[in-house]
């Protein structure tokens, strides 16, 4: 099974990330959990973008706020997919984060989830993984399954109180 990567630019982004490993753990699928700066630690980025293929990881998440430049970073030196977590920071509340991450040249795509958008950062890549790999796919829909029953339970539960 391939693992997922995972990248923030500061510890202070560690409660979204908290988010993408508790998911990831839910569905059983390996990952790995790293501090790089684009901007100050640009060569071990780059270094653990350009081998991630190598070592075995099938997607990549990135988690970074203000100049939020670190999914494109990583993107840049790798063909795997690479999916943008902005964070809340700066003075746009997580808007100069988000129009960072999503607005990427031609030719170097990031997918890109909500503000603090952890958990569906994880799910995404676990998405990516299962196009591969039947055991992913099979969680993955039975999380779907149990999704839908909860919210089935509570508009039964609605329904009852009125």
């Amino acid at each position: 099974m391939k693992k997922i990567g995972i990248i923030m630019g500061s510890d202070s982004d560690l409660p979204i990330i908290k988010k993408a490993t508790d998911m990831l753990k839910s569905l059983e699928i390996p990952f790995e959990v790293h501090i790089y700066s684009a901007h100050r630690t640009p060569v071990e980025a780059r270094d653990f973008a350009v081998s991630a293929r190598a070592n075995g990881f099938g997607a990549l998440i990135c988690a970074a706020g203000m100049a939020a430049h670190l999914a494109g970073a990583i993107a840049a030196n790798t063909t795997l997919p690479v999916i943008g977590i902005p964070c809340k920071g700066g003075m746009m509340d997580g808007l100069d984060a988000l129009l960072a991450t999503v607005q990427m040249p031609t030719g170097i795509p990031v997918a890109t989830v909500a503000v603090g958008g952890g958990a569906n950062a994880a799910l995404l890549a676990a998405q990516i993984l299962a196009v591969s790999d039947a055991e992913i796919a099979a969680k993955l829909d039975a999380k779907r399954i149990s999704d839908a029953k909860v919210v089935l339970e509570k508009d039964a539960s609605v329904m009852e109180k009125l």
